[in-house]
């Protein structure tokens, strides 16, 4: 098959989804994260700065994501079917629970938040859009985990797992089967796996094709989510991701 890939654009592409993932760095920084020289580099940035899509700030240049950067978020946002399906549903379970509630897709061993909405209590689990996290942490991360394809799957296992709260799950035979018990209920719980003192559930998200694609979460403080409200939080998350599942042309047999 012919590759039709301009080399350029493609580097300038994704040294823009480097500073969009990890804002604040100089082109020293940029350059040995891209793999690029850093007169290239530089140039890149140069161009992108350009057109608005990066801007620099400080006596010794950082780079950050640009306002035209704005365009593509909120284009992408009202184009991309999960997104735009799922805003009211969060509005909606947040209206609810008054939680913090998030959508999660999978990117690589990380996942990412690609929606959420957020509670409007004084002490809350705080997230943003574009927040990542390690696949194996965490209620919507296990329920990604779950559903990955076995190559993934093996590729975490083959990683270093590190434990962030002294309820993260790193050992591989306790996690195996943590995801067998996800599998097998349908939706995930974490207790602090990934923040102290949090609680979280997640439920997975399907398209037209039956494929898990996103994971729909609530996470608040434990003192919040006790036993006695875990089950209705659960029975709210499942039905709600199965109603977002719904909205993406899933359709249940």
């Amino acid at each position: 098959m012919a590759d039709y890939t301009v080399a350029a654009v493609d580097e300038a592409l994704a040294l823009l989804l480097l500073v969009a993932q990890s804002p604040g760095h100089g082109v020293t920084e940029l350059s040995v994260m891209s793999g690029n020289t850093k007169a290239r580099t530089f140039r890149l940035l140069y161009t992108l700065e350009q057109r608005g899509l990066l801007h620099r700030e400080g006596d010794t240049p950082t780079y950050h994501l640009g306002y035209k950067a704005l365009y593509l978020g909120v284009a992408a946002q009202e184009q991309v079917s999960l997104v735009r399906v799922a805003r009211s549903h969060l509005r909606d379970i947040g209206g609810i629970c008054n939680e913090n509630v998030q959508v999660r897709v999978r990117d690589g061993l990380e996942t990412v938040c690609v929606a959420r909405w957020e509670s409007t209590q004084a002490v809350r689990v705080h997230t943003d859009v574009g927040n990542r996290r390690p696949l194996y942490a965490g209620a919507s991360g296990k329920v990604l985990l779950a559903h990955a394809p076995p190559q993934v799957q093996q590729a975490l296992f083959d990683s270093a797992l590190t434990r962030l709260t002294d309820n993260t799950i790193i050992d591989r035979t306790l996690l195996e089967q943590e995801l067998q018990q996800v599998l097998a209920q349908g939706y995930s719980v974490s207790y602090g796996e990934r923040s102290s003192g949090a609680v979280a559930i997640a439920a997975p998200i399907m398209d037209a094709d039956g494929a898990v694609i996103a994971a729909l979460g609530i996470a608040g403080p434990a003192s919040r989510i006790t036993a006695e409200h875990l089950p209705g939080l659960i029975d709210l998350v499942v039905q709600r991701a199965g109603d977002l599942s719904l909205g993406l042309g899933y359709a249940y047999r």
